[in-house]
């Protein structure tokens, strides 16, 4: 299984960008998995970015936060231009992206989904972000992310 590749690595191979997969194991069910997995990998946890799949004005929309902040949906409405934001319910999360929660990645969706990646991902050379599946994180230049998924950029994370 660690050798074989997701839509968001073929992806990345497709278009030629550079980028390193980087494994690792920590349980999906710890405490503080983002800083875990920052902490496995020997990486600041504000580097390490999660994927969250919401609903804005009822359209599913990513957001791409830090691990080290919540999402503040009020920003994120407003980043994407609607009044309500909410976490969308698994199922369609997984129906829309074709990633398994825990998994999910902004590269590489079954359906391109609008994303919105908080502007803290601008300050740092490389983040981290799933890579499609649990246990893989792949490092990209927050540039080469934005291009390939299109996204905004706004303040997104609580602290």
């Amino acid at each position: 299984m660690a050798g074989r590749g997701t839509p968001a690595t073929a992806l990345l191979a497709k278009r030629k960008i550079t980028h390193r997969t980087h494994p690792y194991d920590v349980p999906a069910d710890a405490p503080n998995y983002g800083a875990l997995v920052a902490a496995v990998l020997g990486v600041a946890p504000e580097r390490v970015f999660k994927t969250l799949v919401t609903e804005v004005d009822g359209a599913l929309t990513v957001a791409v936060v830090p691990v080290t902040g919540e999402l503040d949906l009020k920003a994120l409405a407003a980043a994407a231009g609607g009044k309500r934001a909410a976490l969308a319910e698994r199922v369609a999360a997984e129906r829309a992206t074709g990633y398994v929660r825990g998994g999910i990645s902004p590269l590489g969706q079954r359906k391109r989904l609008p994303t919105v990646l908080d502007v803290s991902a601008l300050g740092h050379p490389t983040v981290y972000i799933s890579a499609g599946r649990r246990g893989l994180q792949v490092e990209l230049a927050p540039a080469d992310l934005v291009a390939l998924t299109d996204a905004r950029t706004a303040p997104l994370a609580t602290a």
